[in-house]
């Protein structure tokens, strides 16, 4: 018995011998699922083993190319963090254009809700989109005929963009009706204007800052000096429906409205600590600060430095609460890898993730305009902003 378990031991082991040699001739012809016992497999060896079955059996032809970027698009979904995935060369491209604020597209900004769909948070003004007659808070279901349910919101993205001058057609869902529509519509050169400010009751500054791209803080800047020209004397900044963006550029803004000492910190895997430390030089005036559930990421860094320090004052809903800091590795073949490296802790050390920040002020938006878009509001009927507008006068007096 002894002696023919030891036969059927080595000539196993010389089996897997041949294939470490000529493995992809031979393996291809291995039956191995007939085998008795089980043989450990490299990552390389299981990879080429599962290649060979779908080569010989699967029943349609299949893009060997697409099949190859779902493996790494695995390897990094399989973390279980949604803000760490992999990235085709096409999607990174995309992904820096839109960082940088220009891109070839159709000129909306979009952020994935809780629940994983990718929602547009806002339309730009005389682009594609708003021509075609999309909405914020359409959320988008399908382009060019493929569905995107379930997508990666930079799979989305990059399906949507593309060459300007060509065309495309996006499926949403408009949920205040709760009717499916087919927009299609033309590419065009987009540049991103994140920053939009104007005057109220003669005094009162009012910003607001729709994502923090690369040409944010410019504009910024410049919105900042003309309130101030205009005789500003007290501040509401609108983060509301901000999905975040650039800490770099959070932090530039912050370096003009925040007192002196940490605006946040980071914690990396080694549990080293890194801070973002504001100079003092600041524009000392009231400021009231509009956040709702859309707010997230950078926008909650600025919200969360306002609260902890006591520079002003929150008016709004609980933010959405994303405390993590994503680094992008750029790969030798030009894919890229987004991976979080931080957690980002407030000046008191809290930790908003998955939680988000309670506003000094709560209030949601009158029932009817849960589903309009800030900008279609009347200004008079955005309880919110007239309860900002109430809490900085009284701050101003």
């Amino acid at each position: 018995m002894k002696k023919e378990f030891w036969k059927g031991f080595a000539a196993a082991m010389a089996l897997v011998l041949v294939c470490s040699v000529v493995w992809k001739p031979v393996c291809r012809l291995i039956p191995w699922h007939s085998m008795p016992f089980e043989i450990p497999l490299s990552r390389s060896a299981k990879v080429e083993i599962m290649e060979s079955y779908l080569d010989k059996y699967y029943v349609d032809e299949f893009d060997e190319a697409i099949v190859e970027e779902m493996l790494y698009s695995g390897m990094a979904a399989g973390i279980g963090d949604r803000y760490t995935y992999y990235m085709p060369e096409e999607n990174l491209d995309q992904y820096l254009e839109n960082a940088n604020g220009n891109f070839d597209g159709v000129g909306i900004e979009v952020y994935a809700t809780q629940e994983g769909e990718v929602t547009v948070s806002r339309v730009m003004e005389g682009q594609p989109a708003e021509k075609a007659g999309m909405l914020e808070g359409d959320v988008i279901i399908g382009v060019d005929g493929e569905d995107m349910r379930g997508k990666l919101i930079s799979d989305v993205a990059a399906k949507i963009r593309g060459k300007a001058g060509t065309e495309v057609s996006i499926e949403v869902l408009r949920k205040s009706t709760n009717e499916t529509m087919e927009l299609k519509m033309e590419r065009a050169v987009v540049v991103m204007e994140s920053v939009d400010n104007r005057m109220i009751n003669g005094n009162i500054g009012y910003i607001s800052i729709s994502g923090f791209k690369e040409n944010t803080y410019e504009q910024f800047k410049a919105a900042l000096e003309d309130l101030q020209e205009n005789g500003m004397r007290g501040l509401i900044l609108d983060l509301r429906d901000n999905p975040g963006g650039l800490v770099k550029s959070v932090y530039q803004i912050g370096e003009e409205l925040l007192p002196e000492g940490t605006m946040v910190y980071t914690l990396d895997k080694q549990e080293k600590r890194n801070d973002l430390e504001c100079d003092g030089e600041y524009l000392d005036i009231p400021l009231v600060v509009l956040v709702n559930e859309n707010s997230a990421s950078a926008s909650e860094i600025f919200a969360g430095a306002v609260k902890d320090t006591g520079r002003g004052k929150l008016v709004g809903m609980q933010t959405f609460g994303k405390g993590l800091v994503q680094r992008l590795f750029t790969l030798p073949d030009g894919s890229g890898l987004n991976v979080t490296i931080q957690k980002y802790y407030t000046p008191n050390g809290t930790s908003i993730h998955g939680v988000g920040i309670e506003p000094d002020e709560v209030l949601q938006l009158p029932e009817k305009y849960l589903t309009t878009a800030l900008t279609d509001i009347p200004e008079a009927e955005d309880n919110q902003l007239q309860k900002a507008l109430e809490v900085l006068k009284a701050e101003m007096k």
